[in-house]
């Protein structure tokens, strides 16, 4: 798998780019809570920064990478990040500390440009028999920056400051980019039957994903899985505190043993992958997931609740990798940029539907009732998938009779 160009020379990048962004983004949340005394109106705009491009710009971003050669878009939304970090940089030395949240809004809107330029390139590139394992590969990244990108960005931030935290961001999104740049030049690719002006191009997008049964059942199971993570995710707090009655502190263990299994899983996954059919994989993942939910929301043990989250980190990335298999899998090239740019968002809009409830359906119900009801939607994002499975199942008996 990595011999392939291609593949070797994207992950490379997307290492120095998780690195970049966690250093900034951990050294934007420390800068400004200690700037305004720990101020929840300026800390929830850093998420906002963060999160909400991926609402205003994931499908724009998609029908732009489905119309642009993905190479060059992928260098220049680099390059570009790399300057909006200079900027701001510029800005903070002069004393204009809200600059931060716009260059972070400005970096994670590129972000919408490049990440679905990347699937292109893979759907373009990468074997199909290898491609499960290729996506493998991305989640292990995703896990390891989740375990190693806080205390990255927190030591270099507080050893060094503001200043050499986002010189060397820009640094990193630089190398990035000239890493990309690497890559054999872009082939031209044979338009969608319906190209014509960007407007036509996102509404043929949406026809596409509405025409496609595989599209259809897993946008409903990432929106299922994007609702019960939201319910759960503001909650981890109340656990540690009403159930497993320890101090603030001890969630730490629970993230870094969620996150460690998470890892781990990453890499069985690039074992397995060759041979794992991704909607088996993904269904196993989704009620092994389901079951550890309630308990973690029922256990008072702490040994107990640490075996769930081990067991839950192990097969997140059956989920993810599975959900991003099937969808490159079922999607034609020409299409890819915009099915990426729009699935992508639904998990994350009903992730954060579910935090903006969660905490009044703990005060209204009690927190044992949340964890079971983000179980029971995890099982119905896994019953969501049994046509397509069944559908799988026949074309293979039909062409085995055949």
């Amino acid at each position: 798998m990595f011999s392939n160009p291609f593949v070797r020379t994207i992950i490379f990048s997307r290492v120095l780019l998780q690195l970049g962004i966690w250093i900034r983004n951990y050294a934007v949340l420390l800068y400004v809570t200690d700037l305004t005394k720990n101020n929840p109106v300026y800390v929830s705009l850093i998420s906002v920064a963060e999160f909400a491009p991926i609402f205003l710009f994931g499908l724009i971003g998609g029908t732009f990478a489905d119309r642009w050669l993905p190479k060059r878009t992928m260098v220049w939304s680099d390059l570009l990040s790399c300057l909006s970090v200079v900027a701001v940089l510029l800005a903070v030395m002069n004393g204009g500390w809200a600059a931060l949240l716009i260059g972070s809004f400005i970096s994670a809107s590129l972000s919408q440009f490049s990440q679905p330029s990347a699937m292109k390139l893979y759907k373009r590139h990468v074997p199909m028999e290898q491609l499960q394992s290729v996506m493998g590969v991305s989640q292990t990244l995703i896990a390891v920056f989740m375990v190693l990108g806080p205390v990255i960005g927190t030591f270099i931030f507080m050893r060094f400051g503001i200043s050499i935290s986002l010189i060397l961001t820009a640094v990193l999104f630089l190398g990035s980019s000239l890493i990309l740049s690497s890559l054999p030049r872009d082939e031209e690719e044979p338009k969608s039957g319906d190209a014509g002006g960007f407007l036509q191009e996102l509404m043929a997008g949406l026809r596409y994903i509405r025409q496609n049964q595989a599209l259809r059942t897993l946008s409903v199971t990432f929106a299922a899985v994007g609702l019960a993570s939201g319910l759960t995710q503001p909650l981890q707090i109340f656990l540690v505190m009403e159930k497993l009655g320890q101090d603030k502190p001890f969630l730490q263990w629970l993230m870094m043993a969620n996150g460690a299994a998470m890892l781990a899983g990453g890499v069985v996954i690039m074992g397995i992958a060759k041979k794992a059919k991704p909607q088996l994989m993904l269904l196993t993942g989704l009620l092994i997931s389901a079951v550890c939910t309630i308990g973690i929301g029922a256990s008072t043990m702490i040994w107990l609740t640490m075996v769930l989250l081990v067991i839950s980190g192990l097969v997140y990335p059956c989920i993810q990798g599975g959900i991003q298999s099937l969808m490159v899998r079922n999607t034609e090239g020409a299409f890819i940029g915009r099915v990426s740019g729009a699935i992508t968002p639904v998990f994350m809009g009903m992730m954060v539907a579910g935090m903006f409830i969660s905490g009044y359906m703990k005060d209204t119900l009690s927190l044992l009732t949340v964890y079971a009801g983000s179980g029971g939607l995890i099982i119905a994002g896994a019953i969501s998938l049994l046509p397509l499975i069944v559908e799988k199942r026949s074309a293979v008996e039909k062409s085995s009779a055949s």
